[in-house]
């Protein structure tokens, strides 16, 4: 097996793993303001995605600084991974749950490990193929993730994907039907 092979295969569980832990580590530091930027606060869309993106962006620096020579598109393979992975999460999730009018911890968890699956598969395709030369627009762009992470952390703006999740099939009955047909 190569070396980017390897990389890859080990980001999988590396991200995977190191996600799933973060999903509790705001609760676990007595909720210290300090890891709010970097693991989730609450249940909303937009915390889940930090269980990707800072794992991912810690484990993607490492393999980006040990592959460079030998893969030199990993440079803008590895911030387009990231991207893919973190905001596959709301796509997936909003998908899943508007199709099925709710949402579940099963789906929700096959949600984060596809989104993992997602993030490791473009960088290695992104990396062989070559198809991204230069990656400083998507360096910005996840520099700008990074920021509205810390930003929304402490001050989420009143949208949708910043607020936790309601059953929506519970939404949709008490808009169209009225309280006393309940």
């Amino acid at each position: 097996m190569n070396r980017l092979k390897t990389y890859t295969l080990t980001g999988i569980v590396f991200v995977a793993v190191v996600g799933s832990l973060a999903h509790f580590v705001y609760g676990w530091s007595g909720q210290n303001p300090l890891a709010a930027p970097f693991f989730p606060v609450n249940e909303s869309t937009w915390e889940h995605m930090k269980l990707v993106f800072f794992p991912a962006l810690a484990y993607g620096l490492i393999m980006q600084s040990r592959l460079k020579n030998e893969y030199p598109c990993i440079s803008s393979a590895v911030p387009a991974g990231i991207l893919a992975g973190t905001f596959s999460i709301p796509v997936l999730f909003y998908t899943y749950t508007g199709i099925l009018g709710f949402h579940t911890l099963i789906l929700d968890i096959a949600v984060f490990i596809l989104s993992v699956l997602i993030t490791f598969a473009v960088i290695d395709t992104l990396t062989q193929s070559c198809r991204i030369h230069r990656g400083t627009g998507l360096y910005l762009a996840v520099l700008l993730t990074a920021a509205a992470f810390v930003l929304f952390s402490y001050n989420p703006p009143s949208m949708g994907l910043f607020a936790e999740p309601v059953n929506l099939s519970k939404k949709i009955s008490e808009a169209f039907y009225p309280q006393s047909f309940r």
